[in-house]
């Protein structure tokens, strides 16, 4: 199969406001009123421990009917630390990102333990969001006329 390409367009609306574009769908990027946002839509790093959740969820239920058991329902609990201080230009010791992310999912499933545990693995193993969280993804940030 070819490669897919995903894409996103978006401008700011104000300095913690960002609204994008993803196909058809509208999406409102806006930091809590404790990070000088409005609270009108999850903040990045939110939407990114979203994203890595809808992207296990597509694969749990992917891989349950590949191995041949019924995933009725699955939830999903993504939660990452984060040192503000590099952000605010206050300290520059740590990461500006998470320091790491936990994730628990709790399946509801007729599958055995040895089963659940095959699936996980595979999990793991073909979620692209884990992938790009696990390891390194070349980006180029570019300035547009």
């Amino acid at each position: 199969m070819s490669d897919l390409t995903f894409s996103i367009k978006g401008e700011s609306k104000n300095a913690t406001k960002f609204e994008a574009a993803a196909r058809n769908f509208k999406i409102i990027i806006d930091e809590p009123p404790a990070l000088g946002g409005a609270d009108h839509g999850p903040n990045p790093v939110e939407y990114l421990l979203a994203s890595y959740a809808g992207c296990l969820n597509v694969m749990g239920h992917l891989l349950a009917t590949e191995l041949g058991f019924n995933l009725e329902k699955l939830e999903i609990e993504v939660t990452g630390d984060i040192n503000p201080d590099r952000l605010f230009g206050k300290s520059f010791d740590e990461r500006a990102g998470f320091k790491g992310i936990n994730v628990a999912l709790k399946p509801y499933a007729d599958a055995t333990p040895e089963q659940l545990q095959t699936w996980i693995q595979a999990v793991e193993s073909r979620c692209p969001v884990n992938d790009n969280l696990n390891n390194l993804t070349p980006t180029r940030i570019a300035l547009l006329n």
